[in-house]
C-alpha cells in the first residue's frame, strides 16, 4: 500500500477450527478495521483430516472459515476489508478456487490468491535421506541440556509401521505480503505461522522493507496479542474471578492497530461484549513463549523490554519489542501414526482411597504379566485424577477416578487391557463403581508430533493470484529471507541482585495466585509458564523467590528428573518466565497427560501454598475494580 502514518486496524476473527465464522462478520461489521486475520491451525488439525484428504474423502480445508467467508464476503467487498487466513488447511488452493466462484456469482470486485509451499508431505523422505547433519533435527536440539521422551524419534528408523502423514512448515510473510502488494483482497493461506497474517498485512500497509526488523519484530508481538480468539478480551484469563459472569459471555475478538513504528494498540469493538486490559494482554503475551526471544520466518522479536500500558478504556498500548534477522531454517510439523492408546476411568469413594488404586493397579499390573502381555505396552500410567474432600459434603465431594492410560504398537495387546481389568472385576476394592460404557477402552490409532527445524531454502513458498474474469492463475515464487542469523541458544538466567527475602516482613501461607497472575501452555513436548505481579515491591518479592529450584518444588511430584528448565525475566512487565522441557511427552496428540495441552499448568502453580509476604495479601480487593478499568 505504500508509506502512510494512520495505524493499519488488523482484526482476528479466529484462534482455533471451533471459532464459528459469525465472528469474521461481527469483525467486519461492528466497526472499522483494515484487514481481518484468522488462525484456525492448531498443530493438529492438518493431521487429524491428512488421510482422509488425500484419499479425496474431506475437502481439506477449515469448514468454520468457509462458513466466515460465506457470511462476511460481501460485507468485505463493500467496506474494502482485506482477509487474510490460514483456514485453507491442507488445501488452500481449494478453498481459495471456492472463495474466488463464490465472488464471482455475488458480482463482487475481489481478487483472490492462495499461498502454497507448506505442505513438503511428497518430499518428507527424500529430506531426510538428503540430511547431512542428522534425519530431521528435532526443534529442541539447540539445547544440549534437554533430553527427548522416550521413542521420540523413533518413527525415523520404522517408516513401515509408523508412516508420516502429514508435514508442513511454518512459512512466513514474504508470499502473503507479495499478494497483498500484487492486488489480492482475499489470501487463503495453508500452514504459515500464527502472526505472519497480521505481520503481513502490516508490512504491507506501511511499506516496510525486509530488514526493517524492529517494526516487523513488534507487528510479530501484535500477530502473537490477537491469534488466540477471545484470549485478550477475557477469555483463559487468569484474573476472570475479579468480574462478573455477564462480562465474560459472547466475548468479542480483539483488533490490533498497528503504527508505522511497528508499536501497537490492542483494542477491541465497543459494540462486542469483553474487555481489554493491561492483564489480558500480559497474560496472553506470556502464552507459548520460548524465553525472551520470538521466532518467525521473517524477523526475530526479543521482548526482554516488552511495556503493556493500559491507555484508556479497552485500550493498552505495546512498546519496547525490539527486531533481529530471522533464522534460515523455520519449524515443521511431522506427524506419523505412533500406534494405539487406549484409557479406563475407574471411581473409588471416600476411605483409604490411595490404597483402593494401589490396589488396583497392582492387580492389573499382575494379570498383564500373566497373560505375557506387559512387555507389549509403551505406556501404562496409573493417574489419580483428584482428591476426596475432608468429611465431605456430598458423596460426589468424596469421590475421585483412576484414569488408566496405555500405548503400545500391537493392538490386539493394547486389546486386552479392559478384559485384563475384567478378570478381577469382581475382585475389587471396597466401594469400587463405574460407568458401564467403555468405549475408551477399545485401542485407537494415535498420531505422533515431532517439530522439526528445515531450511527455509528447502521450500517453493509462493503466492497464486486468481485472475477475477478470467480465472488463470499467477504464480509468485518469493524464496527464501534475502539474511539471517542461527537461532542460537535460548537465554537462561537466575535473577541478579536478588533481595533478602525477610526484609519483606511477616508471611503467610497461601496460594500464589493470591499475589500473582499466570499464563501457561503447550510447545511441543514442553510447558511454558509466564508469572506476573503489579508492583515493584511485588516484582523484587517474585523475582527473588521464583527462582529455577523453586520452581522444581512447586511441581510436585509431577516433576521428574530428566526434566530441564530455563528461565528469564521481562523487568518492564515485572514478569518471570519458565520453560518446563518434557512434561508433555511426544507432545499434543500423543501426550498421556490430561492437560496435553498445558493450559491448566499456570493455574495449578497459582493453586500452591507459598509464604506470601503479608503486607502483599488482600490484593485483589483493592486491584479488583482496577482490573476492569484499565
Amino acid at each position: 500500500m505504500g508509506s502512510t502514518q494512520r495505524p493499519v486496524r488488523i482484526a482476528n476473527c479466529s484462534g482455533a477450527e471451533p471459532d464459528p465464522g459469525r465472528h469474521m462478520f461481527n469483525q467486519a461489521k461492528y466497526g472499522h478495521v483494515d484487514v481481518i486475520t484468522g488462525d484456525y491451525l492448531a498443530e493438529i488439525n492438518l493431521a487429524n483430516n491428512a488421510e482422509a484428504y488425500h484419499r479425496g474423502e474431506h475437502t481439506g480445508w477449515i469448514p468454520t472459515c468457509w462458513e466466515g467467508i460465506e457470511m462476511s464476503v460481501e460485507l468485505l467487498n463493500e467496506k474494502r476489508i482485506k482477509l487474510v487466513v490460514n483456514g485453507g488447511c491442507l488445501n488452500p488452493k481449494g478453498l481459495a478456487e471456492k472463495t474466488h466462484e463464490l465472488c464471482k456469482s455475488k458480482g463482487l470486485d475481489l481478487t483472490v490468491a492462495y499461498v502454497e509451499g507448506d505442505d513438503v508431505l511428497d518430499r518428507v523422505y527424500d529430506i531426510l535421506g538428503t540430511s547431512t547433519e542428522e534425519k530431521l533435527p528435532h526443534l529442541d536440539n539447540v539445547n544440549s541440556n534437554v533430553q527427548l521422551a522416550k521413542d521420540t524419534k523413533a518413527f525415523l528408523d520404522d517408516r513401515g509401521s509408523m508412516p508420516i502423514v502429514s508435514a508442513n512448515a511454518y512459512l512466513g510473510i514474504r508470499a502473503i505480503r507479495r499478494g497483498l502488494d500484487e492486488g489480492a483482497d482475499i489470501v487463503i493461506c495453508g500452514r504459515v505461522a500464527d502472526a505472519s497474517p497480521v505481520i503481513a498485512a502490516a508490512a504491507w500497509w506501511h511499506g516496510w522493507a525486509e530488514t526493517d526488523y524492529d517494526k516487523l519484530a513488534g507487528a510479530l508481538i501484535a500477530g502473537h496479542l490477537i491469534e488466540c480468539s477471545t484470549y485478550t478480551t477475557g477469555a483463559n484469563f487468569a484474573g476472570f474471578f475479579t468480574h462478573d459472569i455477564p462480562e465474560l459471555l459472547d466475548l468479542g475478538l480483539p483488533i490490533a492497530e498497528v503504527e508505522a513504528n511497528g508499536e501497537c494498540v490492542i483494542t477491541k469493538h465497543e459494540a462486542l461484549n469483553g474487555f481489554v486490559n493491561a492483564d489480558t494482554v500480559i497474560c496472553q503475551l506470556l502464552y507459548e513463549l520460548q524465553g525472551t526471544i520470538y521466532l518467525n520466518s521473517d524477523v526475530k522479536a526479543d521482548i526482554t523490554h516488552i511495556k503493556v500500558e493500559g491507555e484508556s478504556k479497552d485500550r493498552v498500548r505495546v512498546s519496547g519489542v525490539r527486531g533481529a534477522p530471522p533464522p534460515s531454517t523455520t519449524k515443521l510439523a511431522v506427524f506419523y501414526k505412533g500406534g494405539y492408546q487406549c484409557e479406563l476411568l475407574l471411581n473409588a469413594t471416600g476411605y483409604a482411597t490411595a490404597k483402593k488404586f494401589a490396589l488396583q493397579e497392582a492387580q492389573l499390573r499382575r494379570q498383564l504379566t500373566v497373560w505375557n502381555l506387559y512387555d507389549k505396552f509403551d505406556i501404562l500410567d496409573f493417574q489419580w485424577a483428584g482428591r476426596p474432600e475432608p468429611n465431605p459434603s456430598c458423596q460426589l465431594a468424596s469421590t475421585t477416578y483412576l484414569r488408566i492410560f496405555a500405548q503400545g504398537k500391537d493392538k490386539a495387546a493394547l486389546g486386552k487391557l479392559a478384559p485384563a481389568w475384567a478378570t478381577n472385576a469382581m475382585q475389587h476394592f471396597s466401594g469400587f463403581h463405574c460407568t458401564s460404557d467403555h468405549r475408551t477402552a477399545a485401542p485407537k490409532e494415535f498420531l505422533g508430533f515431532y517439530p522439526a527445524v528445515i531450511s527455509q531454502s528447502e521450500l517453493e513458498e509462493s503466492v497464486n493470484i486468481i485472475s477475477p474474469k478470467q480465472s488463470n492463475v499467477h504464480k509468485s515464487i518469493v524464496g527464501p529471507p534475502k539474511k539471517s542469523e542461527p537461532i542460537g541458544e535460548r537465554i537462561s538466567f537466575e535473577t541478579e541482585n536478588p533481595v533478602d527475602l525477610s526484609s519483606f516482613g511477616e508471611t503467610v501461607m497461601a496460594p500464589l495466585g493470591d499475589v500473582a497472575l499466570a499464563r501457561s501452555g503447550d510447545k511441543g513436548a514442553n510447558v511454558n509458564f509466564g508469572v506476573y505481579v503489579h508492583t515493584e515491591a511485588e516484582w523484587d518479592w517474585l523475582r527473588t523467590f521464583m527462582t529455577k529450584t523453586k520452581m522444581q518444588e512447586l511441581m510436585g511430584t509431577t516433576w521428574e528428573d530428566w526434566f530441564f528448565i530455563e528461565r528469564c525475566e521481562m523487568p518492564d512487565i515485572r514478569a518471570v518466565h519458565f520453560v518446563i522441557y518434557g512434561p508433555l511427552g511426544r507432545g499434543v496428540s500423543s501426550s498421556k497427560i490430561l492437560d496435553s495441552l498445558g493450559k491448566g499448568f499456570a493455574e495449578f502453580i497459582r493453586d500452591r501454598f507459598v509464604p506470601i509476604p503479608k503486607k502483599f495479601i488482600g490484593k485483589w480487593e483493592s486491584h479488583g475494580s482496577a482490573l476492569a478499568k484499565l
